[in-house]
């Protein structure tokens, strides 16, 4: 039990750190003739082609049609409207900014499940709702006028308000439906979607990409989608989801440093302190929690 513990703890973090690079295969590929139209289209296409080959034919014929087109429909709309709002603002704001901004959701979650009568207003909640809403205004007030975007920061918040209402209204369709073949559905509603949307707007133009683009685009279709949801659903089998929502703490982190390698993004103090208390507000929720996570079985973006 030991060693299962201990694997499931290092898939959970590998799964986090491939969620947190995804923002910055993201500005790769921008910088390599990416449009965000381009990313949407072709991460979902991707992603859904690939699970789709794991997903066992007797699987999906044993699901009722109410949950098939639940599962499309939550990718069709709340899905792509989250990715779309997620990779709309890393076109204005840095990669770092964006992933703190974003990390609010397990806070919002938590809140709309009280407000909705799902969960009861413990102590911890006040205080992971303090953490997460003074570190935001650390983070956002400490920002200088020239690096903060205002529309940039507004499409990272509706990103994670987008995916708490999703969390909120496919726990329903996640009790029902196999792991593996709920992403298979969701990716395919996403993809034609957002397929659909890019073209309409003339943001569907994969032959701007270059071939470093396509290779970026590989990254945050494979490492950041598939790879980082499959080994997310293998972490929580081995050490429960209390430990695991814990462990995903790890996906601004990353998505941080990262941004320092590679871009030299920096973070001034206060907004350092502030994101520290945004990822510190999910331990705080998750203290004493046992048999469930308000953190959802596939991770943001």
């Amino acid at each position: 039990m030991r060693a299962v513990r201990s694997s499931g703890t290092v898939m959970c973090l590998a799964s986090g750190a491939a969620f947190g690079a995804m923002a910055i295969f993201g500005k790769l590929a921008y910088s390599a003739g990416a449009t965000a139209g381009t990313l949407l289209s072709g991460r979902f296409i991707l992603a859904a082609l690939v699970f789709w080959l794991f997903v066992p034919l007797r699987d999906v014929r044993a699901l009722a049609r109410r949950d098939i087109a639940a599962g499309l429909a939550l990718g069709a709309c709340g899905y792509a409207l989250q990715a779309g709002c997620y990779f709309a603002a890393l076109e204005r704001i840095d990669a770092s900014l964006l992933s703190l901004l974003l990390y609010t959701f397990p806070v919002m979650v938590a809140v709309a499940a009280v407000a909705l009568g799902r969960e009861r207003l413990a102590p911890r909640r006040v205080v992971a709702l303090a953490l997460a809403s003074s570190g935001l205004a650390l983070v956002v007030g400490a920002a200088g006028a020239g690096t903060l975007e205002p529309l940039g920061a507004a499409l990272a918040l509706s990103a994670a308000v987008v995916y708490t209402t999703y969390i909120l209204v496919s726990q329903g369709v996640a009790a029902r439906v196999a792991p593996q073949v709920l992403s298979a559905l969701v990716c395919t509603g996403a993809a034609v979607s957002l397929t659909v949307g890019s073209a309409l707007l003339g943001q569907l133009r994969p032959g701007a990409l270059s071939a470093s683009g396509w290779g970026w685009l590989a990254c945050i279709a494979l490492v950041s989608t598939v790879a980082a949801i499959t080994l997310f659903f293998a972490g929580l089998k081995r050490v429960g989801p209390t430990t695991a929502s814990i462990l995903a703490t790890v996906e601004p982190v990353v998505t941080v440093l990262l941004a320092f390698l590679v871009f030299g993004e920096r973070l001034g103090a206060l907004q350092l302190v502030g994101g520290a208390l945004v990822v510190s507000a999910v331990p705080v929720l998750n203290a004493r929690r046992r048999n469930r996570a308000l953190v959802p079985a596939t991770a943001p973006a």
